[in-house]
């Protein structure tokens, strides 16, 4: 007999951490496991915005799936882009653009989310994502490149525009953009005597009436009143009507010269999930207190793209889409298969929320851990030990610190690494939402390769 084929599509928090538990708790002879990511490692997105702005390094929240000391999980290089769940086939589209068909008896479903957008003019043409670490490398180069060219300008227009800086989202994503490439601009300033400091002007905008809302009022206010005393314009209740190639049209009518607008309002499920033709909640597939899909034998979903009941909140509450939930879920998915397997019963999933943390650059942080609202350093602490204790591996860990220290003490040198010399590259071109297949060209590309087979 063959051994059960176990698919994990996904390499975020929750398709990482289950992976690790299938390898530590099963035996070798047990069963196969496969694992289907672009990229050979885990990316730390929490800590995506002190990449964008210099204080660590892109390869710092890279964390490789191959230090593993158990590692034996194959990986295929790509993305899932449809899956066959009568069949029990997955098709995935390789980095060498080949599809392939691969069968399982166990899928995992973790795709993760893509950056939510809406039919705003111009939006995904001109607006720079925060969802990768591509388009965080791009983007420190992109600002320093504003100060370059604004030195270099002898049109004050020009100047005023490309100094200009407007951040959409005033989420977690959004407020620590914000907080730490103001710092980065800031801090370069002074390396360009040409440049008066007044014209560098920093817009966070949100369509909510509060800034975190999740923080409650008194973190949340003190996040906006260290906003602002840096120079950050932070305007609610406002969103993006229009966004140009050199100016974006605020929901209140203003217009604001600019090239820079970061969109970081949200996410929503990988557009894998609409492959499958199931109930989704919000958009996110629909699954049991055991993460499996209803109706449908050996399938599980989580992270970002499941809607997974919260049974510490109760009444119909589902999990929000954190790292915290998914790096629990994780896990507890794959003891949910080993039971399966050894034919145990499942147990449904069950976490109490820690707290949030929001690290907005140097002493700068609001924190609520376990319900304990902190500010200042020692909410700069909380957050950056939570970060780190959360790191997988040894060496990440060395790393983040090293770059920590190193920025404290040395600073930038505010270098451009080259992401732009080619071409421009905007919101479209990083999250690849035209790969998907509809569920009709899932089977029939299942059936079509089927049938080459015979």
């Amino acid at each position: 007999m063959t051994r059960p084929r176990i698919l994990v599509v996904g390499a975020g928090f929750a398709g990482v951490e289950c992976v690790r538990r299938l390898e530590r708790k099963l035996a070798p002879d047990e069963a196969d496991v496969t694992l289907v990511t672009p990229f050979a490692y885990q990316l730390y997105l929490p800590l995506l915005p002190q990449v964008a702005s210099g204080v660590l390094t892109p390869q710092s929240i890279a964390v490789s799936l191959r230090r593993s000391k158990r590692y034996r999980t194959r990986i295929i290089p790509g993305g899932a882009i449809g899956v066959d769940l009568k069949a029990k086939v997955c098709v995935i589209r390789t980095i060498t653009d080949q599809i392939v068909n691969e069968p399982y008896d166990y899928i995992v479903l973790a795709p993760g989310s893509i950056t939510r957008t809406f039919d705003i003019p111009g939006l995904t043409d001109n607006a720079f994502g925060m969802k990768t670490l591509a388009e965080a490398a791009y983007i420190r180069d992109h600002v320093i490149s504003q100060l370059d060219l604004a030195d270099a300008s002898q049109d004050p227009a020009e100047r005023a525009a490309r100094l200009q800086f407007v951040v959409v989202g005033g989420g977690y994503a959004g407020t620590e953009t914000a907080a730490c490439l103001q710092r980065l601009t800031h801090a370069a300033v002074k390396r360009y005597p040409r440049i008066d400091p007044s014209l560098i002007k920093w817009h966070l905008i949100d369509i909510a009436p509060k800034l975190m809302p999740e923080l409650g009022d008194k973190l949340g206010r003190s996040a906006q009143k260290i906003l602002a005393r840096r120079g950050i314009e932070v305007s609610l209740g406002v969103s993006i009507a229009k966004a140009g190639p050199e100016e974006v049209t605020f929901t209140d009518g203003r217009v604001v010269p600019t090239r820079t607008l970061i969109w970081t309002a949200g996410v929503v499920a990988s557009p894998l999930i609409a492959t499958l033709g199931a109930e989704t909640n919000r958009g996110r597939l629909a699954v049991t207190a055991e993460m499996t899909l209803p109706g449908q034998d050996g399938v599980f979903a989580l992270g970002d793209s499941a809607a997974v009941p919260d049974l510490a909140q109760g009444d119909d509450a589902i999990c929000p889409p954190t790292a915290q939930h998914a790096m629990r879920q994780g896990p507890q998915v794959a003891d949910n298969i080993i039971a399966t397997l050894r034919g145990r019963p499942m147990e449904p999933y069950h976490h109490k929320d820690l707290g949030l943390v929001v690290d907005l650059g140097g002493t700068d942080a609001v924190a609520k851990p376990l319900g304990i609202e902190l500010h200042g350093l020692p909410a700069q602490f909380a957050a950056r030990g939570y970060h780190w204790a959360a790191l997988r591996t040894n060496v990440a860990k060395v790393r983040v610190a090293t770059n920590w220290t190193l920025n404290a003490v040395a600073g930038d040198d505010f270098v451009r690494t080259g992401f732009q010399a080619r071409r421009p590259a905007k919101l479209k071109d990083f999250e690849y939402t035209d790969a998907y297949l509809s569920p009709e060209q899932v089977r029939a590309q299942v059936e079509g390769t089927r049938h080459e087979q015979i």
